[in-house]
């Protein structure tokens, strides 16, 4: 019995890779071959057969067989394939998998499933799935609002498992320490409710004061169960993302990779064209377009960036432009969100304030020199709103960063042609680079994946007892002080082949900002060493 409870164990298998000491000490002789693999001939081994499958879909399940049965493995392999694992771990292939999870269930992966209508019951999930382990990091979710595909119910608790996968590749964090959560407070989507193989509550979701309740359980729970964790929000809704982060923030070491990861990597992206072209961030025009959770969050930060360095608030907010389906948003624009309120204009800056209901209308009124795109309206950067953006700024700096690919508001090739090789591009999803008039333009990809890893672990290694706002700048600044201004076409973002890398040198600003801001107990000569022995490797 023992030894085929480590056999069906990932944290502990090791396959064909249990030496004969082990075996005998295991009692595992006879259960598998007899010849003893190193992790490099099984890694080699297993990525021939991922080369051979055919499609996206079917080396994504192919992985999750590795990762459902050897963890190890699963992220030694990974580690040497990050650029080329992500898209398949994670988006845009875990869409396709989120949209069908209950069709194609087959293993829960450790997740933890919490159901709203059972809230007695938290405590005791929490314990199971942790089964003695020492959590130090969460991903929850309640998918109300996945990626550019929205509300998928209790399907989008894959969003968790992938989130996780890519802060072990990425930055090493050991994966016997964290837990996926997916919250079921129902689903909306009536196509699932109809579904007779539909995994989840079959109700719509709720809202209110019984919602609200449920948070604080689970957070509660958690924190009492988990003392030292770091607990990471992911895909809540607009009405909950940014109200759940506002109230724990300053309580807990608490994360919203939607609302401050995005953000993140935005302001990165800037800084590093801004290096780039030799101005200022307070100097620019910064236009939004698509200004729900992730926009209006973006430009919080961008906003929190200009208070850093020393603008007052009047002055900070008077250099955001945020337009919506509705065009510019105004002081008297019906339904604006809390986070939308503080940025909105007064209709008396503009003598044709009613006209401004398009992008193309704002583009032409604002004249911005940023322009970020979360929308998931594809193609919605046109030539004309384009070189009209590009006709009032010598650098134009504009990120089309909606996913999936299809969901694009422009492609990095058109953006290069339409401005004469001037602009500066980052783009939401992995872009080739543009052979331009002899110029090779590199094109960074805005993914999150570059930062919430990094400032995880630098977080987690320095125990720091909150995420400070100087924190999230100190990550921000690593990576956009990383761009080499002196190479003609040079990215914005460093490449994410090299995620690993740059995870840790996230991971170090970031804590020595936790030290400095008197959030941690280590000692700033002792911060490198916590994070190198922090980090997990994934060898036997």
């Amino acid at each position: 019995m023992k030894a085929r409870a480590i056999l069906n164990n990932p944290f502990l298998n090791k396959g064909t890779g249990f030496t004969k000491a082990e075996r005998s000490e295991l009692g595992l002789n006879g259960l598998i071959p007899p010849v003893v693999q190193s992790i490099d001939e099984q890694a080699d081994e297993v990525y021939g057969q991922y080369q051979s499958k055919q499609s996206d879909l079917e080396k994504r399940f192919f992985l999750m067989q590795i990762f459902n049965t050897n963890r190890t493995l699963f992220f030694h392999l990974f580690s040497q394939h990050v650029a080329e694992f992500m898209p398949i771990v994670y988006d845009p292939t875990i869409a396709d998998t989120i949209e069908n999870y209950s069709r194609y269930f087959v293993d829960p992966q450790d997740a933890v499933f919490l159901s709203i209508d059972d809230p007695e019951n938290i405590r005791e999930a929490l314990v199971n799935g942790a089964d003695g382990r020492d959590i130090r990091l969460i991903v929850v979710s309640d998918s109300e609002g996945i990626l550019g595909i929205g509300d998928w119910g209790v399907q989008g608790v894959d969003i968790s498992v992938g989130k996780l996968m890519v802060y072990t590749a990425a930055a090493g964090i050991d994966p016997s320490q964290v837990l996926p959560v997916v919250i079921d407070d129902g689903t909306n989507r009536q196509s699932l409710l109809d579904d007779p193989l539909y995994l989840g509550n079959r109700h719509s979701r709720v809202r209110g004061q019984k919602y609200d309740d449920f948070i604080d359980q689970f957070v509660n729970e958690a924190e009492s169960l988990f003392p030292n964790l770091y607990l990471h929000w992911e895909d809540f809704g607009r009405t909950n993302a940014a109200k759940i982060l506002d109230k724990y923030k300053d309580k807990i070491t608490t994360f919203n990779d939607d609302i401050q990861g995005t953000g993140i990597i935005v302001l990165a992206g800037i800084l590093g064209a801004l290096q780039i072209s030799g101005q200022r961030l307070t100097d620019q025009k910064y236009l939004s377009f698509g200004s729900g959770t992730a926009g209006a969050g973006i430009v919080k930060r961008i906003y929190d960036e200009m208070r850093l360095q020393g603008l007052s608030e009047e002055e900070a907010k008077s250099h955001f432009y945020l337009v919506d389906k509705q065009g510019l948003l105004f002081e008297d624009t019906p339904d604006l969100t809390q986070e939308q309120k503080p940025f909105a204009r007064k209709r008396s800056e503009f003598e044709n304030a009613d006209e401004l209901t398009n992008l193309a209308a704002a583009v032409k009124a604002v004249h911005p020199t940023i322009m970020v795109g979360t929308s998931t309206v594809s193609g919605a950067f046109t030539k004309e709103i384009v070189q009209e953006m590009a006709a009032h700024t010598d650098r134009p700096i504009i990120f089309p960063i909606s996913n999936p690919t299809k969901l694009l508001e422009a492609n990095a090739k058109d953006l290069i042609n339409w401005t004469d090789g001037k602009a500066l591009v980052a783009t939401g999803v992995p872009s080739k680079p543009v052979d331009y008039k002899g110029v090779f333009y590199q094109i960074g990809q805005a993914n999150n994946a570059l930062v919430y890893p990094g400032l995880a672990l630098g977080t987690i290694a320095v125990n720091a007892k909150l995420l400070s706002d100087e924190m999230i700048s100190a990550a921000a600044h690593s990576l956009g002080g990383i761009v080499d201004t002196t190479k003609p076409g040079a990215a914005v973002l460093p490449p994410v082949d090299l995620l690993n890398q740059f995870s840790t040198t996230v991971a170090s600003a970031v804590a020595h900002q936790a030290v400095k801001g008197h959030l941690s107990t280590v000692a700033n000569e002792d911060v490198d060493k916590e994070i190198e022995q922090t980090k997990w490797t994934a060898q036997y």
